[in-house]
Order: structure tokens, then C-alpha cells, then sequence
């Protein structure tokens, strides 16, 4: 998306002031260098070893590059706004996962607040020496005091205090490097490039390390006071972990150049040994651990802010009040105070902080995750402006975030990722519809598309078939019974379109066509019903249900029914278009190759059925051993697949015809039980209307197959239907346009046909293959023959031996007989597999050319 600065943001609020270096780079690389480099990473080196210690440098900071790429991505691909982190994964993932990262990444960067603080109280009550025992902590809670005041001022003046920090983290640097350069040992390097005896493991070597990479994202929690977010995050993010990297690659090295393994693991100080000027590292770990605790104190606070303004946690809608013109978060500043103070009253911190150094990890791998699924659902709307982007390194990026996590501290990992997963399902229960458009819809798309174009290149096989239905209604009341009845024939397996035809021209057919979209999305929505719907305006009633019944659907999902409400009789008009549906297009919606159902379940009987107890109801499927009664007994199935109707019963009627009662009943329940399906087999004397009505007067529900004669729906007997379902339950009037295998086994179709002549086409070419080498030999045996007989007359002296010119001449006319039929053969052959390839082709087969040895075409 293009961005340029403005004067405002979209939201109304002003804009950020912050440029590139005083908003990204300055409190990225001040949390980056911090307390790890001037007091653990001479450990690192002299347990680990240079060349371990430089491969932890290595893996730690290829996750922050690799993260720095997905941030760049979506950075640019996005109007990023307040909240860093949280913005972007939310904006992404949706809701449920931004809301839950959120929070945790909030409390995370205010306990580190504290942490940042005690280690500078540790530090200072260091230098003061002995005193109070509980000195640390009353340093560290001044400290917090301190910074909150610049916090509280905001993001322009806590800017120029890390200034302030930054030059004296500096000095402090410079002095190392200098007092390295003068005590440069070769040997002493070669000598500390191997892992010593008695080494730490690698992995918890590397979780020493590992905390000092994971402030690089401290600038994106500042993206709300940005001028131009998607310009500075990228750039402010990526020249600080540049810098880093050369930093602390440089220490390293400077470190196993200058003191012995033994006094880099046993002195935590090994840095101001080697500095020139000791002060100097004294004066940076102060800054370090201040700096650190100052961008988390501007942080924070900003992510609760804009947390709080999506109003995900209706208890947090009180801290997106922003003040002044910055919209400085104050409420969110005193509550990380708050809650800095208490963590430092508590003291010990050994417990909380794997868990909160889990949290930013997982906050790293859900933004590699964020991009890399937003870059797989190929939307076009995904266009970021950064070049130099592959998804695969933000997937690498976030596989290495979770490998890190069960490598550094198992256990912690797990609770972090608990605490999240149980946000998450809060959330998804509780935060009600999306506030914003994320990725979700486009990954569902894009997973339709990849899915449609394979089930497109498999053929049509019975065990595929779902119910896909068009349902007619233009009646409000009636609606609901007949959404309500195509979710059970659905069997949570197939789709259902609710359409509505308005017939006539004009602009104001289009307004009309909105509040008709709406009424039905309404009625959808309040019967609680998956459903979609279509309202078309056409100035045909006639072709316009012709047209939608043929074009419905997309790739292999076409519709196969259609289900409408039984015309009630009454002295209110009937629907115009069921009218015509009835009268003139039910046969040939038929031809079309769609199902007809037909709902007759008036307010009385529908009631009646509701009420009834579920472990009573029963559904009749009256049995004529057609396309129709398979039809009626899979749906009587799928229906059970409900929960109203789980516990009913399913009976399927049938006369007794030529033989027994017995018999009849045998034969039925043995279909019943071929093609799988839990049902009763009722034998009754004769099929006619009486019978019919007597025996499933008290059913719950009736399958009846009807016919269609003079554009008129008759009952199977030829009846007046109206007649026949007046007196019986409700109802539902069914005629097959398919006949549905329902003992199809997976050998048999339309697959098993393409096999079977894919095959034919193989035995076919091994045939003409076998023919042509067998041309080729006779070919062969013709022409030395016929070589023989030319040598025999060329020479003069064989002339006169006519029994042996005569005995080769045979021999001769033999071989080109045999040549011909050679020939002949083959082509017969060649004709035949060409006949094979074609009736494969016919049925849909995707033929192979066959390749020689040398790549060329058989001939």
C-alpha cells in the first residue's frame, strides 16, 4: 500500500513525530546492548569457546534477522499503527491472536521494566557497597520513579534521554575496543577458539546469550509516534541489528583475544579488565540496564494503548485515552509503573523470567508466522514494498523460534504457550464479530481455490455425492421450516443457497435486490442456519430459473437439488414464481439433472413433529427400488446425522409384490443392510393411497415419491397429491434426477472406467511395440534374403545353377509374404491402440506420450 507522512492518522488522532533514528534505531539498539554484552558475554566465550560462542552469536541473531524480514514485509505492506507487535500480528492472525499476544506482550515488557531496574540496583548498591540488604530493590524502585517521569512526559523527551544513554553506551564501547587493541594475544586467540574441558552444554550456554537479542523490536512497539511507520520500521529495525551483529561479533573475538578462558568464565567483569578505561564499562552497564528498562517503559504502555482502542478486553477500554498531542498513553505508563514497583517488591525474579523471555520469543514466531500466512494466501492485496522478501525465511523464522523455546527451557515454553492458548479460546468465545479485515478470509479463498481445482481433477464417483441444494422460498413465514429442514437433509456435508428471484427492469429492481440480500442474510443468521444467499433480478421469471439452475455452482460443486415449499392452500395468492415453477419448469429443472424436493410441513404439523421426543420420532421412506427411493432413504440417513433427529428411527415401506411377505421382507432388510444404513424393512399387502396414510399416520416425517404429468405433481399412484399429504405429517415429496449407487464400491465409476481404459491403451501399445519389432526382424531376414539372391545373379558362374536360383527365389517370395504380414499386422495394431486412446480420451483420460531411451517418440 502507498504511505506518505500526514498530519493525522485515519483514526483522527495526530500523527507521530519520530523519525527513523529516534524512533526504530535509538531504542532498538539500546535493548540490544545491554547488560548481556557488558556482563555475560565474556562468560559465553570462555565456556563456550570462540568458535561455539561465535555459532551461538550466529543462531541468535539468524533469528533476529530472519524476524526482521517478516517485519519488513508486512511493515510495508500495511498503514501500521500504535501497538508494534501486537498491530501487526493482530491485523494478521486476527483478533483471537493478537488479542492474546497482546496481553501477554504488555505484561512481559512491564515486568521487564523491573528486571531492568533490579540489575541496575544490583550494580549501584555494588559500587556503593555493604548497606541494606534490601538495597538493590530500593535502587531499582527509584529507578523505576526516575524513568516513569521521563515515560510520563512522553516519547519526545524520553527520546532525548536515551540520547544521553547512547553516548555514554558509546564511550563505553570504544573504551573496550581501544583496550583490546593493546592487549591483542594471537596465540591466546588460537588457544581460546576450542570449547574447554568440562564445558556447559551448548543450549544452555546459548540461553545465557540468548535475551540479548530479543530487544530488536523494541522500535516497532513505537510505531504509533512514527512519521512514516512503513519507511522506519524496516530500515531502523535492520541497521540496529546490522550494527549488533558487528558488535558483538567484534567482542567476542576482542574477548578471546585479550584474557584466558579461565578469568572470561570466573569474572563477570572481564570487560573492564580489558577496557582502557574501566570507569568507562562501570558507566555502560548503568546506561545499558536503564536504556533497556526505558524503551520497555515506552513500550509497553503503547501496546495496552492500542490494545485497549480495539477494544478486544472491555476492561482495558479505559487505557486507549491518550493525552496531549502525541496522544501520550499516561493511564498505560502508570499502570507498567504499578506494576514494575510490584514486580521489584517481589524481589525474586528467578521464577517469572523464563516464562517472560518465552513470551517475546513467542511474539517472534507468531510474527513470522503472520507473514509467512499472509504471504501463502496469495492475496493481491498483499504487495509489500520490501524486495527482498521470501515467505520460506519467515516460515525458517518461525520454526527457529519454536525449536529455541523447547531448547532453551522445555518447561517454561509450554507455560507460555498455555497462558496464550487459553487467552485465545477466551477470546474466540468472547470477543464477538472481527473488528477489522485480516487474513483469515483470504487463507479460506485461497485453500477453496487449491481445493476446487482438485477435486475438479479427480472423476465423478456415488461416494462423492452431497447434497447441494437450491433452496426457492419467497414466503417470510415459511422460511425458516424449509432453512431449517435443508440443514438436516445437508448432514453437515453439503451446501445450501437460498434464492430469491424479483422479476422486472429498472434501477429500482437494484435497490430492491439489497433489502431482499438483507432480509435473507436476517432470516439466515436468525434461525442459526449455515447458508448462503442469492437474490437475482431478471426481467424473465421463466428463463431466469432455467438460467440459475444450469450456471449455480463453481468447478465441481453444482447444485443436484432443489428444495422449495409444498404451495399451501389458502386465500392469500400464492408466490408468482412458485407459480411458474410449478407449472412450467419443475420437469424441466428435472431434465436439467437436479433432484426435486418438495417441503409439505404446515404450521400445525411442523409444531407437531418439534414437540415431539426425539428417542420417539420415526421417518417413513416409502420403498419402490428406484433412483427415487435410494434418493429418499439416503436423505432419511443424513437427516439422522442432526442432532434433533440422532435417536430416530428410520422404516422403509415396500409391498410385497410377486412374492412372499416373508421373502419380501428378507430381500428388503438385505438391500437395507448392503448399502449401510440403520433401518427397518416394513412389508405392506398392497402400495396404495389408503395404505399409505394408515401406515404413517403417525410418523414423524414421510418420504413420498411423487411424478410430474401435464406440468402437475401427481402421487406415486397417479393421484391428486394435495389429497394424499393433506391427512398425513409432515412431508417430503421427492423425484430423483440421478440414480445414486448407494453400494457403489471404490472400484467401480467413472475412475475405474478411465483405469480399465488407460489399460487397454498400455496392452494396446505393448502390442504394436511387440508387431513393429516383429516387422523390423521379418524386415531384416527380407532384405539379407533378397542380398543373396542379388549376389547369385551378379555372378555369372551361378547362372547356370537354376535348381539353386529357383530354391532362392522361393525363398525369396516366402520372405516378402511374411513381410506383409508383418506389416499388415502392425497396422492393425497401430489402428487399434489409436481407437483405445481415443475412447480414453473420450472418458476424460490424460494421456502420456511414451518416450524411447533417448528421449524421441516411439515410432
Amino acid at each position: 500500500m502507498n504511505q506518505r507522512n500526514a498530519t493525522s492518522k485515519p483514526n483522527g488522532k495526530p500523527a507521530g513525530t519520530l523519525g527513523t533514528f529516534a524512533g526504530v534505531f535509538t531504542p532498538s539498539i539500546l535493548t540490544i546492548l545491554g547488560i548481556i554484552l557488558f556482563l555475560r558475554l565474556g562468560y559465553v566465550v570462555g565456556s563456550a569457546g570462540l568458535g561455539r560462542a561465535l555459532l551461538i552469536l550466529l543462531l541468535a541473531n539468524g533469528i533476529s534477522v530472519l524476524t526482521t524480514f517478516s517485519l519488513s514485509a508486512v511493515a510495508t505492506n500495511l498503514k501500521v499503527k500504535g501497538g508494534g507487535d501486537y498491530y501487526l500480528i493482530s491485523r494478521t492472525l486476527g483478533m483471537e491472536f493478537g488479542g492474546s499476544i497482546g496481553i501477554v506482550l504488555y505484561l512481559a515488557q512491564s515486568v521487564s521494566i523491573a528486571f531492568y531496574c533490579i540489575g541496575f540496583g544490583e550494580v549501584a548498591a555494588a559500587l556503593l557497597g555493604g548497606g541494606h540488604p534490601l538495597m538493590p530493590q530500593i535502587v531499582a524502585a527509584t529507578a523505576v520513579v526516575f524513568l516513569f517521569v521521563f515515560a510520563w512526559l512522553g516519547a519526545d523527551v524520553a527520546t532525548r534521554f536515551q540520547y544521553v544513554v547512547m553516548t555514554v553506551l558509546g564511550l563505553a564501547l570504544i573504551s573496550f575496543f581501544a583496550g583490546g587493541l593493546s592487549r591483542w594475544d594471537a596465540t591466546l586467540l588460537t588457544a581460546n577458539w576450542s570449547t574447554p574441558v568440562s564445558a556447559p552444554p551448548f543450549w544452555f550456554i546459548f540461553a545465557i546469550f540468548f535475551p540479548a537479542v530479543t530487544g530488536f523490536t523494541q522500535g516497532v512497539s513505537m510505531s504509533g509516534d512514527l512519521k512514516d511507520p512503513g519507511r522506519s520500521l524496516p530500515r531502523g529495525t535492520f541497521s540496529a541489528v546490522g550494527l549488533s551483529i558487528v558488535v558483538y561479533f567484534l567482542a567476542a573475538v576482542v574477548f578471546a583475544a585479550s584474557l584466558d578462558q579461565r578469568d572470561l568464565i570466573s569474572d563477570y567483569r572481564a570487560m573492564q579488565r580489558v577496557a582502557a578505561f574501566d570507569f568507562l564499562i562501570t558507566a555502560g552497564v548503568i546506561a545499558a540496564t536503564l536504556s533497556s528498562a526505558m524503551a520497555s517503559f515506552l513500550g509497553a504502555p503503547r501496546i495496552l494503548q492500542s490494545l485497549a482502542a480495539d477494544r478486544i478486553f472491555p476492561f482495558l477500554i479505559f487505557f486507549a485515552k491518550g493525552t496531549g498531542p502525541s496522544d501520550n498513553p499516561r493511564r498505560g505508563v502508570l499502570l507498567s509503573a504499578a506494576i514494575a514497583l510490584i514486580t521489584v517488591a517481589l524481589g525474586n525474579l528467578n521464577l517469572v523470567a523464563p516464562v517472560v523471555s518465552m513470551f517475546f520469543l513467542v511474539s517472534y514466531g507468531l510474527l513470522n508466522y503472520a507473514t509467512y500466512f499472509e504471504a501463502r494466501t496469495a492475496s493481491p492485496s498483499f504487495r509489500p514494498r520490501f524486495r527482498w522478501f521470501d515467505r520460506r525465511a519467515s516460515l525458517a523464522g518461525a520454526v527457529a523460534c519454536l525449536a529455541v523455546m523447547v531448547a532453551i527451557d522445555p518447561v517454561a515454553g509450554i507455560v507460555a504457550l498455555a497462558v496464550l492458548f487459553a487467552i485465545h479460546q477466551y477470546l474466540k468465545r468472547t470477543a464477538g464479530p472481527a473488528r477489522w479485515a485480516d487474513s483469515q478470509r483470504s487463507y479460506h479463498l485461497q485453500q477453496i481455490r487449491q481445493h476446487l481445482i482438485a477435486a475438479a481433477a479427480e472423476p465423478e464417483h456415488p461416494r462423492y455425492w452431497r447434497p447441494q441444494i437450491l433452496l426457492f422460498s419467497d414466503d417470510t413465514d415459511r422460511r425458516g421450516r424449509l432453512l431449517t429442514f435443508a440443514s438436516w437433509i445437508q448432514g453437515e456435508s453439503g451446501f445450501t443457497t437460498v434464492v430469491r428471484i424479483l422479476e422486472g427492469r429498472g434501477p429500482k429492481m437494484l435497490k430492491d435486490r439489497e433489502e431482499a440480500q438483507f432480509d435473507l442474510q436476517k432470516t439466515i443468521r436468525n434461525n442459526g442456519i449455515d447458508a448462503f444467499p442469492l437474490v437475482i433480478t431478471a426481467p424473465n421469471m421463466n428463463q431466469s430459473i432455467q438460467t440459475l439452475v444450469q450456471a449455480s455452482g463453481i468447478g465441481p460443486v453444482r447444485a443436484n437439488t432443489i428444495l422449495m415449499n409444498w404451495i399451501e392452500k389458502s386465500p392469500r395468492p400464492s408466490s408468482r414464481y412458485l407459480e411458474v415453477l410449478f407449472s412450467r419448469n419443475l420437469r424441466t429443472v428435472h431434465r436439467f439433472g437436479c433432484n426435486i424436493i418438495l417441503l409439505a410441513a404446515e404450521a400445525d404439523k411442523w409444531e407437531r413433529m418439534a414437540v415431539e421426543e426425539e428417542g420417539q420420532r420415526r421417518i417413513d421412506v416409502w420403498w419402490w427400488a428406484d433412483a427415487t427411493s435410494r434418493l429418499m432413504l439416503l436423505l432419511a440417513y443424513l437427516i439422522t446425522r442432526s442432532q434433533p433427529w440422532q435417536e430416530a428411527k428410520i422404516r422403509v415401506i415396500a409391498s410385497k409384490k410377486e412374492s412372499s411377505p416373508t421373502e419380501a421382507l428378507e430381500n428388503l432388510q438385505k438391500t437395507i443392510e448392503e448399502v449401510r444404513i440403520d433401518a427397518e424393512a416394513h412389508i405392506v399387502p398392497m402400495l396404495d393411497a389408503d395404505t399409505l396414510i394408515e401406515e404413517s399416520a403417525d410418523a414423524a416425517l414421510v418420504f413420498i415419491p411423487f411424478q410430474i404429468r401435464n406440468d402437475r405433481p401427481l402421487d406415486p399412484f397417479g393421484g391428486i397429491l394435495e389429497e394424499t399429504i393433506f391427512t398425513l405429517p409432515a412431508c417430503a415429496l421427492v423425484m430423483a434426477a440421478e440414480d445414486i449407487d448407494l453400494e457403489a464400491e471404490p472400484e467401480e465409476g467413472k475412475a475405474a472406467d478411465i483405469a480399465g481404459a488407460l489399460d487397454a491403451v498400455a496392452e494396446a501399445e505393448n502390442r504394436v511395440r511387440l508387431a513393429e519389432k516383429e516387422f523390423e526382424s521379418t524386415a531384416s531376414a527380407f532384405e539379407s534374403i533378397k542380398g543373396n539372391l542379388q549376389r547369385m545373379l551378379s555372378d555369372p558362374t551361378n547362372v547356370r545353377d537354376e535348381a539353386g536360383l529357383s530354391a532362392l527365389m522361393k525363398e525369396v517370395s516366402g520372405a516378402e509374404e511374411k513381410l506383409g504380414k508383418a506389416h499388415r499386422r502392425f497396422l492393425r495394431e497401430k489402428t487399434k491402440a489409436d481407437d483405445a486412446a481415443r475412447e480414453a480420451e473420450a472418458l476424460g483420460a490424460t494421456l502420456i506420450d511414451k518416450k524411447t531411451e533417448d528421449g524421441e517418440p516411439a515410432k
